[in-house]
């Protein structure tokens, strides 16, 4: 099942463990079955403290349980965990063995402090690089509390399940047999959503904290930059993000990232936190910005006001917020997301195996999203407003070639149709004819471009017409202490290096700003 490399790496890994654990299997006559027990013989020749039985009593076939001898196992593997998810079976076999978690320690006293039980389900596609997130934050919580149990269930593989819980995007969680979330969450964000206290404990805590030289919104590309360049200037800096890594943490392959010939986003935004917490940063994750508070109404410094109701102040702030992807705003759409509206083809396309989905956009996100899905569904519609596709040449001749894609210029989507539950199709206006048509189909992925995070700051700076923080050549809005750097900003073109190049610049000139307003007359 696994190669002599992965075997090797493997063993090494499992040197690591420090108490023996027992893998549980509960199989059957599947060829699925037949490569979960060669994958479990492989694991187990790789370490004498591994363990295997085969008389697991599961609900689900086949499946396997990670756990310590003589005890019920907490974490089970509903699927084969290859591919984005082999991480989490070793991790989850490290954990289980003892391995000390990377996590804060106030995290771990926090999971194993949880009242109540907690069974966690996640079904996740195989190709999904958001979902190993969930899944390894829900396996280290059964690892830390003996009252949590986390199943990964394969969503290809147990697609009767999918259908019955109307499952149509991946990460999806259930505790306790209800929907709890959908899409990538982090392990502070699960803790907060099952900690009701955490909330309010956070605010006090920020509320506490002494004003910064340099306070930078949002830990994106931009944001990394900016604080990486304020803390080597030796001032007080401080990361406020809702999610580190913006959007980049939802991109797959990164090809044009000078001197980095390939990479994911994942990834990059791993290597981006880690370089931020090399310095003194003061990073608070998982915070959501609600208001900014001009200097000349804050008695001098910049104050920016959380939607948790905590306050902090700044003698200068970098705005980095990024940007989200873009919505149809078309009647139905709402309604129907995460039920078969979606907005990342890698992660929710195995879900449509062997469906008809439709792709909006008809730029390279739009027609390599359709290139990938036609390799998995039945068959694919493009729809794009304009007459002409604006994809690469290279991705028009590919998309092109492939005999289940039909693609449709000047149409303009007008309404996701459903029928209570899940999408059922879509309508759309033909812009020459004017003729109304309508496309029966299970799955609609969006691609239409981003959309600036700046709805918290329209009447207090300077916005454009597209709602773009509107700057000089060095990052400056037309507040004064107050600059803005990456996707949310009106710099030209949206690219990560060039987000990164703007935080550069946004820094160093917060730090010039600080030198001039600080310096005697």
């Amino acid at each position: 099942m696994l190669d002599s490399q992965i075997k090797g790496q493997l063993t090494a890994y499992l040197e690591r463990l420090q108490r023996p654990i027992e893998l549980v299997a509960t199989l059957d006559d599947s060829p699925a079955a037949n490569e979960m027990r060669a994958l479990l013989v492989d694991i187990v020749a790789c370490s004498p403290k591994v363990s295997l039985r085969e008389d697991g009593n599961a609900s689900r076939r086949p499946s396997f349980a990670v756990g310590l001898p003589g005890e019920a196992p907490r974490i089970h593997f509903a699927g084969l965990p290859m591919g984005h998810e082999f991480t989490s079976l070793v991790l989850a076999l490290l954990q289980t063995g003892g391995h000390p978690p990377k996590v804060e320690p106030a995290v771990i006293e926090q999971i194993k402090a949880l009242p109540g039980s907690f069974n966690f389900e996640t079904y996740i596609s195989l190709s999904c690089h958001n979902c190993p997130d969930v899944v390894q934050a829900l396996n280290l919580m059964a690892v830390l509390n003996p009252k949590v149990t986390s199943t990964m269930i394969d969503g290809a593989l147990f697609q009767s399940e999918v259908e019955a819980r109307q499952i149509m995007a991946v990460p999806t969680s259930y505790l306790n047999g209800e929907e709890f979330g959908a899409g990538r969450m982090l392990i502070e964000e699960i803790l907060s959503k099952v900690d009701t206290g955490a909330a309010a404990r956070a605010a006090e805590e920020l509320g506490q904290k002494e004003a910064f030289d340099v306070l930078v919104v949002g830990g994106g590309p931009a944001g990394a930059a900016a604080a990486i360049y304020a803390a080597r200037k030796g001032i007080r800096t401080g990361v406020l993000a809702e999610r580190f890594g913006g959007q980049v943490m939802d991109t797959l392959g990164i090809e044009n990232f000078i001197s980095v010939s390939h990479t994911e986003g994942p990834k990059l935004v791993a290597s981006l936190e880690q370089h931020v917490k090399d310095y003194a940063v003061d990073v608070m994750n998982l915070q959501r910005a609600g208001k900014l508070v001009p200097a000349a109404e804050n008695g001098g410094l910049v104050g920016i006001e959380l939607e948790n109701g905590a306050k902090l102040q700044a003698k200068t702030v970098i705005l980095s917020t990024g940007a989200r992807w873009r919505e149809m705003n078309v009647p139905g759409e709402k309604e129907y997301k995460a039920k078969g509206v979606c907005f990342c083809p890698h992660c929710d396309g195995p879900l449509f195996k062997g469906k008809r989905v439709a792709v909006i956009g008809g730029g390279n996100s739009g027609v390599e999203a359709a290139i990938d899905l036609a390799g998995i569904v039945a068959h694919v519609t493009l729809l794009e407003f304009a007459d002409t596709l604006r994809a690469d040449a290279v991705l028009q001749n590919k998309l092109y070639s492939l005999p289940n894609v039909t693609v449709i210029k000047s149409a303009q989507t007008t309404e996701v149709t459903g029928d209570g539950q899940k999408v059922n199709g879509l309508r759309y206006k033909d812009r020459v004819s004017g003729e109304e048509k309508t496309v029966e189909l299970e799955g609609i992925f969006v691609q239409i471009g981003l959309l600036p995070n700046t709805d918290w700051l329209k009447g207090t700076l300077e916005l454009s017409r597209f709602g773009e923080i509107i700057i000089d050549a060095k990052g400056q809005t037309n507040l004064p202490g107050v600059f803005a750097a990456g996707d949310c900003t009106t710099v030209p073109y949206k690219q990560i290096i060039i987000a990164m190049g703007a935080g550069a610049t946004a820094s160093l000139s917060a730090f010039d700003h600080l030198i001039r307003s600080s310096a005697p007359a």
